[in-house]
C-alpha cells in the first residue's frame, strides 16, 4: 500500500523532452520523508535523458524507528519515449512481510498490468485497459510539470495512468510561497495535482508540489495530506546533483 502513497507524491502528461531546456540530461534529487514530526525515510529520485528516451528511477527506504516497526524498501523505474509518454514501469516493493512486483507496459492504446506476490510466486492481478495514444505514469509526470510555465490561477488537464486505471487529471497552480527545506529556503509556486478522491486513487487526500520559481523548477517539497488516522507525508529536498 505504501508504494501507492509514495508514487502519487511524484506526479502527471505529454511533453517534448528534447526541446525543454529546464530538464538536465542527468539529475539526482535526495529527499527526507517526514511523518508525524519524525524522519521516516529517504527517497532518491534519478532522471536520465537520452536522445530518444528517458528514464526515471525512484528508491524509497524507511529508516529509524519506522523501519524497526515496518520496514519499507521500494524501487520504481519508468521508461519514457522521446515525447515523454510512458512505455513501461516496474515496481519492486517490500513493505513489512509483503513482497510485490508490479509491471506495466504501455503499448499504443493499451496498458497491460501484472502484479505478482514475490514471496509466493503467485499472480495477484493481470489485466489490460484502454489508454490514450500518449499517457503518463505518476513519476514521469513530475518532469512534465517542470516543463510548464503555469502561473498561479491557471490549470491544465493531463492523461495519467497507473496501469489499472486511466484518467484525465487536473493540475492547478495555486500561489507563490517560500519553502524551507534542509537544502535551504526557496521561492516556489505551489501546485495541486488532483489524483485522489476517486480520480486515479480512491483514497481521500490532497497532493501538493512546490517547484522553485525559476528556470530549474526544482521540486523542493512534495506533500500528501490524508485523513487524521494517517496524517501528512512530506518529502523535503536534502540535496540535488
Amino acid at each position: 500500500m505504501l508504494a501507492r502513497l509514495w508514487l502519487p507524491l511524484l506526479g502527471v502528461a505529454p511533453f517534448a523532452l528534447a526541446q525543454n531546456a529546464a530538464l538536465p540530461a542527468h539529475e539526482v534529487l535526495t529527499y527526507s520523508i517526514e511523518w508525524r514530526l519524525i524522519t521516516a525515510g529517504k527517497v532518491r529520485l534519478e532522471w536520465q535523458q537520452a536522445r530518444a528516451s528517458s528514464q526515471v528511477n525512484l528508491k524509497v527506504e524507511s529508516i529509524g524507528l519506522v523501519s524497526k516497526l515496518f520496514r519499507v524498501e521500494d524501487a520504481y523505474q519508468a521508461n519514457l519515449n522521446q515525447d515523454g509518454c510512458a512505455e513501461s514501469t516496474m515496481l519492486y516493493s517490500q513493505e513489512g512481510n509483503r513482497q510485490r512486483e508490479t509491471r506495466v507496459t504501455y503499448d499504443g492504446h493499451k496498458a497491460s498490468y501484472l502484479e505478482r506476490d514475490r514471496a509466493k510466486n503467485a499472480v495477484l492481478l493481470a489485466q489490460d485497459i484502454e489508454i490514450p495514444p500518449c499517457v503518463h505514469d505518476v513519476a514521469g509526470g513530475l518532469y512534465f510539470l517542470r516543463t510548464l510555465n503555469l502561473e498561479p490561477g491557471h490549470s491544465v488537464n493531463v492523461a495519467v495512468s497507473d496501469g489499472k486505471k486511466s484518467v484525465m487529471a487536473k493540475v492547478e497552480a495555486q500561489q507563490r510561497e517560500d519553502v524551507k527545506t534542509p537544502e535551504g529556503v526557496f521561492h516556489t509556486i505551489r501546485y495541486e495535482a488532483y489524483l485522489f478522491d476517486n480520480v486515479l486513487y480512491r483514497r481521500p487526500a490532497h497532493l501538493n508540489i512546490w517547484l522553485t520559481d525559476d528556470r530549474r523548477k526544482l521540486p523542493v517539497e512534495i506533500r500528501v495530506r490524508m485523513q487524521f488516522a494517517i496524517g501528512t507525508i512530506a518529502l523535503l529536498l536534502e540535496k540535488h546533483e
